[in-house]
């Protein structure tokens, strides 16, 4: 399948007719804040499509934005379409392992960047880019350096001695870190339990997506099916990639025990990445191939949404996951394992159906009752999409972000 080459005007749609500028006075000019972005790769996820959002729509007559970011994701095209609104830097030593060499290489070329940047602020994204991000500010002086939690780095299926050493660098870090934002409570709640930072450091603000596009597509979801051949199917939409921590196996389990309740039903998978290869092969050989579509990487996300019927995702952990969003706002609802800011975004049997992780058997007992009460059904989607209507929209997030950033300013 042909993926879409991705168009920085429609990912990142202005919010400029959301948010008044204000325009400097030509007597009394505002000097302008330098603001660095750095994240480790620019892949299609949420963390990355709201750091684009941000570098994209910061007040042009308040702030300069700089993007730092590893080379070689699927959004560096997105990201240099943006070089006329803001500099972009792509460091090919800027890797997610852990390669000691190329990390004291990264560190240093981000340190060169921010002196000749002369940044005010800078702010991280993801756990790699988080950690040498941080240190780089450090060392070149930088007076604020905030960080984003989109999900802690550390979960409970990794080895004791990795987590140990993910918590301990986080810890380390956060003693230079002048604000730790989270996108849910629970994240917040992890790190002062694990005494990573103090409390005053921390700020959730929720993830944030734009929600006319989809508003806009669930006005066409018959033409949607027809295009995608669903007609009397049961469409399970699922926005991930296949990293182990969607647990992509489950969905497999899922998909077999749904094969002996209903027979009409299909997997609409958007994403791509490791284990994709493999995940083909054993749903080939369990026979299971009639029931998945794998999709490859979209950029069509409220059309898909539309012609589904439920989203299923089964993380086992997250942040505040952005295909969840994106389900609710196409008044979808939601399947999905409890697990860290999922909960604050799904309300359990109102807006969608929580489960444990691995309950593969119980998510898939959720499925056939929304097959079973498609009107219900409908209902726990007009229920999710009333739920974004505060936080969890990306102007508002945003607005937080820049409020936040004012806070450090206007007391320096």
């Amino acid at each position: 399948m042909i993926v879409p080459t991705l168009n920085a005007k429609n990912l990142l749609e202005s919010h400029k007719k959301y948010m008044p500028r204000t325009s400097a006075s030509k007597t009394n000019p505002v000097k302008k804040v330098k603001i660095a972005h750095i994240i480790t790769l620019l892949e299609l996820g949420g963390a990355q499509q709201n750091t684009l959002y941000c570098c994209a729509h910061h007040h042009s007559d308040r702030y300069e934005v700089v993007l730092i970011a590893g080379k070689g994701g699927y959004l560096d095209t997105a990201a240099q379409q943006l070089a006329s609104q803001i500099k972009v830097y792509f460091l090919s030593s800027l890797k997610r392992p852990i390669q000691l060499i190329w990390d004291f290489i990264a560190v240093f070329q981000m340190w060169l960047i921010l002196r000749k940047e002369k940044v005010t602020i800078v702010h991280t994204h993801s756990s790699k880019a988080g950690i040498l991000g941080r240190w780089a500010a450090w060392c070149a002086r930088v007076p604020v350096i905030i960080h984003t939690v989109h999900g802690w780095g550390f979960h409970p299926e990794q080895s004791g001695g990795t987590r140990s050493i993910y918590q301990l660098l986080e810890k380390w870090t956060a003693k230079i870190t002048s604000k730790i934002i989270t996108v849910s409570m629970e994240n917040q709640k992890t790190g002062l339990q694990l005494k990573i930072g103090q409390e005053p450091q921390y700020q959730v603000i929720h993830s944030g997506i734009e929600l006319r596009p989809f508003m806009r597509a669930r006005q066409h979801r018959v033409k949607y099916r027809q295009k995608m051949k669903l007609e009397g199917k049961i469409a399970v939409l699922i926005l991930s990639n296949f990293k182990p921590q969607k647990a992509p196996q489950d969905v497999i389990q899922i998909g077999l025990d749904l094969k002996e309740k209903i027979n009409q039903f299909v997997f609409m998978w958007a994403g791509d990445g490791e284990n994709r290869l493999f995940i083909e092969q054993k749903i080939q050989v369990l026979g299971l191939q009639d029931h998945f579509r794998f999709l490859g990487w979209r950029t069509d996300i409220p059309e898909l949404v539309a012609a589904s019927d439920v989203l299923l995702l089964t993380s086992i952990f997250e942040g505040l996951p952005r295909s969840v969003l994106q389900a609710m706002a196409g008044r979808k609802p939601v399947i999905a394992t409890a697990v860290n800011g999922t909960p604050e975004a799904v309300s359990d049997h109102h807006s969608g159906f929580l489960h444990a992780p691995h309950d593969t058997h119980g998510m898939a007992q959720s499925l056939k009752w929304i097959q079973q009460h498609p009107a219900l059904a409908q209902k726990l989607g007009m229920e999710g999409s009333k739920r974004l209507v505060g936080s969890f929209r990306i102007e508002v997030m945003l607005q937080e972000i820049e409020a936040l950033y004012e806070t450090f300013l206007s007391s320096n």
